[in-house]
Order: structure tokens, then sequence, then C-alpha cells
């Protein structure tokens, strides 16, 4: 079994596999020749930032067991810089430092192995040197090369006596020396990876701060509790205000009337760790208020542990216009109603006196009114819709076919409760499709209460509305009254049903005239209905 130092410490590396340790310069190979020019190797050694490494205890801890292992009085971690070599760490030492010109590291770190001098005072290399011929009076000296993994040399770990030596070094000393000397730029590398990675930290952090303050809306976080602890510039510039750190802060930045139902919203959120997004008026640092959209995520499902990341934006523009969309959609309502109301009437003064014109005034009548009620629909759906691109929130905001199928029902029954059942997908319905699907819908039911199911007490209709892919299948399904009989000639009101949906919705109509009841089937594309 090897137990050889080297030996030892590649079999204590080899129990850590999950650490992925620094790459180290081959042992027994000299430094690479690009990196011994003063200008590169120093450029190398300045990237260690070696001099927060002064007092390491890693370090300190080494340069004793070299000291021990050799029996030698001191030893030290000697960098050599450009004018003087510096000890970062060592023991039985009594400077820190000393000329680069009297550095006996400063010739090991160029070679490939220890160097070893047993008495420096009869060695012409070295006896001249203030460290030998001086006060320190050294005479021992053994260094280990510290070569970076570029290839740089750096210096040496060496240890000293004052007191000449007869014998060499063992050659277990000899590779214990090399060993340690591995173990120092171990550590040098994870000190330099580490500074690398902590600039780099460094930067993203700058850079977000930097794009965090550059943004238009203010962003925040929060510890649970909630306890605020960031805020980007943006807040200040727009209330005029420190940062806020709990709750109750926010009640001089957010519009006493809004305060109250925001805190709850806030609160039930915070308490089930679920997305909050609420709208409320932000004061400024001019004491006017403006409308923004409070959103803030946590960043897990856990209450009691989530940290919390929010973000204000201000709205106040697209929410005025969208407060005067909905106005003039109002407006247009209560015109539309009149008019509509006009030609009602005036269909019906015309054809009172003749009775032939009578059934087909009354058709025409109940058309009319049918539109009416779509194009309010529309209409208010349109104001809907310019609230959400207003980015207003919350609630049941986006109409749907079933709300459009309630309101044209509405005259047969209450859907649900009645002879009329409305089930299936919730299928967006824009302002644009309403028209369309009045008319159709509006000729099933006046058919319907004129010939088929709801015609009878017993009858029955069905509306099933199914989402298939792309597109969307409307079923209109009567029971329980008279036997359908498909009509032998193809009126205004099935023309009528039949242009609207291929034509206008761009879909396919099917009837077919059961005993029990008329079903019939409209496909249409969806994108089409949410127009």
């Amino acid at each position: 079994m090897n137990t050889s130092p080297k030996a030892l410490a590649q079999s204590g590396r080899s129990d850590k596999l999950s650490v992925t340790e620094p790459a180290l310069w081959p042992p027994g190979k000299a430094p690479a020749e690009e990196f011994c020019g003063e200008d590169k190797r120093l450029r190398v050694l300045a990237s260690f930032d070696a001099g927060a490494l002064s007092g390491d205890a890693e370090l300190a801890r080494i340069t004793r067991f070299a000291a021990q292992l050799c029996n030698a009085s001191s030893a030290a971690v000697s960098l050599v810089e450009a004018e003087s070599q510096r000890f970062i760490a060592g023991a039985g030492l009594t400077q820190d430092e000393t000329p680069r010109t009297t550095s006996l590291c400063a010739h090991t770190m160029l070679g490939s192995d220890l160097l070893e001098v047993l008495d420096a005072s009869g060695d012409a290399r070295f006896a001249n040197f203030e460290l030998v011929r001086g006060a320190a009076g050294l005479r021992y000296y053994a260094g280990a090369p510290l070569i970076s993994a570029e290839g740089a040399p750096l210096g040496a770990l060496c240890v000293t006596d004052t007191a000449p030596r007869s014998a060499p070094l063992s050659t277990l000393q000899r590779e214990g020396l090399m060993v340690l000397a591995e173990a120092v730029m171990r550590r040098l590398h994870s000190h330099r990876e580490a500074n690398a990675a902590g600039m780099e930290l460094k930067k993203s952090a700058e850079q977000l701060q930097f794009m965090l303050n550059s943004v238009p809306d203010i962003a925040w976080s929060a510890a649970a509790g909630p306890k605020f602890d960031y805020f980007n510039a943006r807040f200040t510039e727009v209330t005029g205000l420190p940062p806020r750190q709990s709750i109750d802060d926010w009640r001089d930045v957010i519009h006493p009337d809004d305060f109250e139902a925001s805190l709850v919203k806030l609160r039930q959120a915070m308490s089930t760790a679920t997305f909050f997004d609420d709208e409320w008026r932000l004061k400024q640092a001019d004491g006017s208020y403006r409308w923004v959209i409070s959103r803030a995520v946590p960043s897990s499902d856990d209450p009691q542990t989530a940290r919390w990341f929010g973000t204000l934006t201000d709205i106040h523009d697209r929410h005025m216009i969208a407060e005067e969309r909905e106005l003039l959609a109002g407006e247009l309502v209560h015109r539309i109603k009149n008019i509509f109301a006009v030609v009602t009437g005036l269909v019906t003064l015309h054809a009172r006196g003749d009775p032939a014109l009578k059934d087909f005034a009354d058709t025409l009548s109940e058309n009319i009114r049918a539109l009416s009620r779509a194009q309010e629909f529309a209409l208010r759906a349109g104001g809907r819709a310019g609230r959400r691109a207003g980015g207003q929130a919350g609630g049941h905001d986006q109409q749907t076919l079933k709300d459009l199928l309630e309101v044209l029902m509405a005259p047969y029954g209450v859907p649900g409760k009645s002879a009329i059942a409305i089930s299936g997908a919730e299928v967006a319905t824009g302002p644009r499709s309403a028209t369309p699907l009045a008319l159709v819908f509006h000729e099933l039911a006046t058919n319907s209460a004129k010939y088929g199911a709801l015609s009878v007490a017993q009858g029955r209709l069905f509306i099933d509305i199914r989402r298939e892919e792309q597109n969307v299948r409307i079923i209109w399904r009567e029971t329980g009254g008279p036997a359908a009989t498909a009509p032998q000639e193809v009126g205004f009101g099935s023309r009528l049903m039949r242009l609207a949906v291929e034509n206008q919705l761009g879909g396919t109509i099917s009837q077919d005239w059961q005993s029990d009841g008329l079903v019939s089937e409209i496909i249409v594309p969806a994108e089409r209905l949410e127009r």
C-alpha cells in the first residue's frame, strides 16, 4: 500500500467526488515560457488577489506542517512581485516581505522541481544576499515552486533555517513539501475562482439593479410577514418618499378609498401564497393620484416562508380612456335602443291598418328587438374590452357565448330554471360576432316558440356549447314538443340563419327534424367568435 504524502493526498481528494477542484499545473513541469515574461506573469499574479489571503488559516496550517515535516525553524508561502517577495502566510517569520533581489524563491519558481540549498553562505548564487550575509543569517533553504494553472511562476512554498545542513531532505520530506505546494496552489486557485464568481455575481447584481432602476415600473420585494426589503429607485422618484417597510406604511401612498379593499386582497393572497392582482390609486410626489395595477407573486407555495416580488405599473391614461369608452358605450346603448324603438313603432304603425301585413310586421318587430338586445350586449362587451385593454383586472369581465344566449333566451324563460338549459364550455364572444349570433338564435327561438318545444308546457330546450380544438360546436336540442317536420320551402328566416353563420361567422349550420324535436348544430371557428 502506498502511504507517501502524495498518495495519501490523492486518495483524500478521491473521497470527495462531488467537489470540483481547480486544475493544477502538472508537477515536475517547468513554467510555461509565455508566462515567464514579467508583464504576463504579474497580470496572472494580480488575478489571485493574494493579499486578501494574508493570515489565511488554511495556508497557516500548511506552513506550520511544512516546518515540522522538514525540521525547519520557519516556513512561508512566498509570492514574488515586481520589486519584492511577499509572505502571505508563514511560521517562525520575523518579517512580511523582503526585496526581490535577495529572494531565493524567485529562483525556485522558475524551476520544475524542489530547490534545496544546504548552506547558502557557501553557494555562489546566494552568498551575497542580504538575507544570508546580514542579521537574518539564512543558511538552509528548501522551496517547492508555486506555478499557476496557466503555467505562470508565482513564488514558492519554502522552509528555512539559520543552521546549515550536511544532508538533504529525505524522499518522504521532498515529496511531502511538493504535495503541500500543490495544496497551496489549490487554495490560491479556489480563492481566485471565488473572487471571479463574486465579481460575476456583483456584475450581474449591478446589471439587474440598473435594469430595475431603468424600467418605468416600480419594483419591490418582501420577506415573509411581509417585511418590505427592496424598492427600485422608481418608487422614490414617483412618490417622493423613502421605501416602505411595513404594510401600514403604504397608507401614505395609496388612496384612502382604495387602501382597505386592496389590503384585504393582499392579505388573502399572502395567507394562501397565491398571485396578487389589484388596481388602486398611487399618490404622486406632487400630491396627485394616478391609477396603477399592482401585482405580486410568491417565491413558493408556503405562506410562512415565501418571499414576495411585486410591481406597480402606471395605467392611469388607459384607465381614463377606458372610462370614457364605457361612458360612450352607455350613451350609444341608450341612443341605439331609442332608434330600434322608433323603427319598431313605425313598423307597427304602418301595419296596423293592414291585416295582411300583421304577421310580417310582428316577425320584423321581434327581429328588431332581438337585434336591439344583441347590440346592447355587443356595446357593453366593447366597453368591457376597453377596460381590459386599460389593464383592469378581476371579476367575470370577459363576455361569453353563455352570457349572450342568456340575454337572447330571456324572453322565453330564465335559463336553468325553466324550459331552457344552457350548458357547456365558457367561450369568449366579441362585439362583432354578437349581431349574427343574435339573428341565428332569435330565429331558432322564435320558430321553437311557434312550432317547437317552446310552444308547449312540457317542452324543453337544451343548448350545449362544446370547444373542439379550433372550433366551437353549439348543439340546439328540443324535446317534448310536437314532432318536427322539415319545411317544404326554405323561408326567409332559414336563409338569414345560413347567411349569418356561413358568411359572417365563417361556420356551418345543419338541422335535423326528429320526431321529438329539432336538433340543430352550428360549428364556428373560435377566433371568429372572439372578434
